[in-house]
């Protein structure tokens, strides 16, 4: 067995200090050998950028260590170079200087340069573009610039920080088949690559391992490898089975009543989803018109949302007991038909009953319920949340707090004066 090339051992980041502090990857272990694409995948907040930055050298970890080649990573790792989702290009320069950039960051002299740029380009498929800038091409075109840029330098680990994710359709499938026809033919010199993603499909179709993360904290909860040759076809039985295991790994088990009711208000897992309410009706509907039971995979396909937002809103929808999950299938629970079928007024009784017994609304209401008028400051109950969760999330958890709760009208809130009254 060859010796990984790179070594992720026990790695954590946390943020903040004292009581309030947020662990955004616990715990983690990974290992990269060459010759292998690895994907992760994961939901939003689970710390797969943050990995991505501590394995390239940009960020130091809270706790743990980064070997690459049996040696500790001490700073930027000399080795690995970051392809980001923002095309990252210099507006001022040209095609063919902005691969220079990296050339000359490397102390090649300015024929050879020219020479190595010109070559890389015409490798990506920019052939005659060379003088051109950045605002004459495509999104699709500006991505194979740093494509190049990124293999200039000829890195050992090339990390793509979801790299097709602002793209066309069109184009993001284009640069899919290219960067693995260079490197299933081994015309670039790479010796493994990392890829995050947030698209399921896209990990299968590109990567020979897909690793599986979860959130609050970060952690790698499962693997797969993926057992079919280049060229892959998405509608081979094997494929959908490898989405299936995947879909069912991400979305998670139903949890008992019994459970949720032991949780804490301050039980960090229970955060909610970001979702607006009336996303999960349409859902729910979608679920409804499809006699009840889909296959999650197609979901994504069917509502033409990212499979980020497909399990945000699974999330939400086991959350509240409206669905059920098993093997990769999603099933409404009889409250979730009763939902879907339900007036507007019954189902906001409906979401009333159930959001009152998750943690963070048991604890908002029963603040509110406590306090002299039944109100309260936003930036109070903002800083109440801090305690528990980093200011950007505390944000973004009480603003859905205020959503879910005027839906259910179980709250009302006044904008101007930045305040939340109890629903009486």
């Amino acid at each position: 067995m060859k010796n990984p090339l790179l070594e992720v051992k026990q790695i954590s980041q946390h943020y903040g200090s004292g009581s309030k502090i947020f662990v955004a990857i616990d715990a983690l272990d990974l290992q990269i050998k060459e010759g292998e694409f690895v994907a992760i995948v994961g939901p939003s907040g689970c710390g797969k950028s943050t990995l991505l930055r501590i394995i390239t050298g940009l960020q130091k970890p809270t706790s743990g260590e980064v070997l690459y080649r049996q040696k500790k990573l001490r700073g930027v790792n000399p080795h690995a170079t970051i392809v980001f989702q923002a095309f990252a290009l210099f507006p001022w320069l040209t095609v063919q200087e902005n691969v220079e950039v990296a050339l000359k960051a490397n102390g090649l002299d300015k024929s050879s340069r020219v020479r190595r740029a010109i070559e890389l380009l015409d490798r990506v498929g920019l052939d005659g573009f060379e003088n051109a800038y950045p605002r004459e091409l495509s999104g699709g075109m500006r991505q194979k610039v740093g494509f190049a840029r990124a293999m200039a330098v000829e890195p050992e680990l090339l990390c793509l920080d979801e790299p097709f994710s602002a793209l066309d359709i069109l184009s993001a499938e284009n640069l899919r088949g290219e960067l693995l026809e260079l490197w299933t033919t081994g015309k670039i010199p790479t010796k493994a690559i990392l890829m995050i993603t947030h698209n399921i499909e896209e990990a299968i179709f590109m990567a020979d391992r897909v690793i599986v993360m979860d959130k609050d904290p970060g952690r790698v909860v499962a693997e797969l490898k993926v057992m079919i040759p280049h060229p892959r076809n998405r509608k081979d039985k094997y494929f959908i089975s490898q989405l299936d295991k995947i879909y069912a790994m991400l979305a998670g088990k139903n949890q008992s009543d019994s459970l949720e009711s032991r949780l804490t208000p301050q039980d960090k897992g229970k955060a909610l989803p970001s979702i607006t309410p009336g996303e999960l009706t349409g859902f729910l509907e979608h679920l409804h018109e499809a006699a009840n039971v889909s296959n999650i995979y197609q979901l994504e396909k069917d509502l033409k949302i990212s499979s980020a937002h497909v399990l945000r809103a699974i999330e939400a929808a086991r959350l509240l007991h409206f669905v059920t999950i098993s093997a990769g299938d999603i099933a409404l629970t009889p409250l979730g038909e009763i939902f879907a079928e339900a007036t507007m007024q019954v189902r906001k009784e409906i979401f009333a009953k159930r959001i009152k017994r998750l943690s963070l609304f048991k604890w908002l209401l029963e603040m509110l319920d406590t306090s002299d008028d039944h109100s309260m400051e936003w930036d109070v109950i903002k800083t109440a949340l801090e305690i528990e969760f980093s200011p950007k999330i505390a944000e973004k958890q009480l603003d859905l707090l205020i959503q879910w709760g005027r839906y259910g009208e179980l709250l009302t809130y006044n904008d101007t004066a930045g305040v939340i009254y109890l629903e009486t």
